[in-house]
């Protein structure tokens, strides 16, 4: 079995898991065989759970799809159904308008929702209920060799995917770029520094598309390793994914401590032979307070 099948089996073994105590949770308040009624059968009450992933090339729309899936199995009347979204802030906005029930976000954005700041400034979002930390999300700033772009301070200048609208994508994008003293230049988000990158605000999908197509020279991508967008890019072009090295990443902590290092493996690609070391956010699940007792 490949790397990223096993990787992908393990992320759904741990799925399993964690939803083992959600359906008994759900199932507690029936009562056992004996004590039931054997005549009448009544039809399962509906229970419809929403579930907010992210694009449909990163790694949240798969698991949600797959909990979707183990919901409806498993729960008499469950109707879980897992949707494409603009992931975490987006995500995040939705369960604070009961739009979903639950949602893949990474924990930044989740701290930033339940404290009121950086892009939930005056808009703090009550009621957000963590139930699990997953699996690191790792930032892979993706080019090509041929791009000739060896460091964050290379893409001054350069057309950068920097994430869908209101994604932690693009917040990640946003504070490492400052902290190599770069801003986005069509946005005026220059902060009064010194360079810029042409900002796109694309999905992993769009990004992939792009930068195989040489309309934009990188893109940052968080998600897990491996990421089907990237393989996608690795499967017919050189690919190269630009580090972020430790000392970087030290000083990206002191601002932001939500960060961690990490080092994506050699070969989780196709053409990456070496390890290359960067930064994560790790991944939740996070539902809302107001869920009725037996669906949490």
């Amino acid at each position: 079995m490949r790397k990223r099948e096993l990787k992908r089996c393990s992320l759904l073994l741990f799925v399993f898991l964690l939803l083992g105590a959600f359906l008994a949770a759900a199932g507690c308040g029936q009562k056992p065989a004996a004590e039931q009624k054997a005549p009448e059968q009544k039809e399962p009450a509906k229970k419809f759970i929403n579930i907010a992933t992210g694009g449909t090339a990163g790694t949240y729309y798969p698991l949600g799809g797959a909990i979707a899936d183990i919901l409806n199995k498993n729960i008499p009347g469950m109707n879980a159904s897992a949707q494409s979204t603009g992931a975490s802030v987006a995500n995040i906005n939705m369960l604070g308008d009961g739009s979903v029930d639950l949602a893949f976000v990474q924990n930044d954005i989740a701290y930033y929702a339940a404290n009121g700041t950086e892009m939930f400034k005056d808009k703090k979002v009550e009621g957000l209920k963590g139930l699990a930390t997953l699996y690191p999300e790792t930032i892979q700033i993706v080019t090509l060799r041929q791009k000739n772009i060896n460091s964050v301070a290379d893409l001054a200048g350069k057309r950068v995917a920097v994430g869908a609208p209101g994604s932690g994508t693009e917040v990640n994008a946003r504070q490492i770029l400052r902290l190599y003293d770069i801003g986005y230049a069509q946005t005026r988000q220059t902060h009064g520094l010194p360079r810029t990158v042409q900002a796109d605000f694309l999905s992993f999908a769009e990004a992939a598309d792009q930068l195989k197509d040489g309309i934009i020279d990188a893109a940052f991508l968080t998600a897990g390793v491996p990421t089907a967008a990237v393989q996608d890019i690795a499967a017919t072009r050189d690919l190269k994914i630009v580090p972020i090295p430790e000392a970087v990443a030290s000083r990206l902590r002191e601002r932001y401590p939500y960060y961690t290092p990490v080092v994506i493996p050699p070969n989780s690609y196709r053409g990456q032979a070496e390890p290359v070391p960067t930064v994560a956010v790790m991944a939740m699940l996070v539902t809302r307070s107001d869920l009725p007792e037996d669906l949490e």
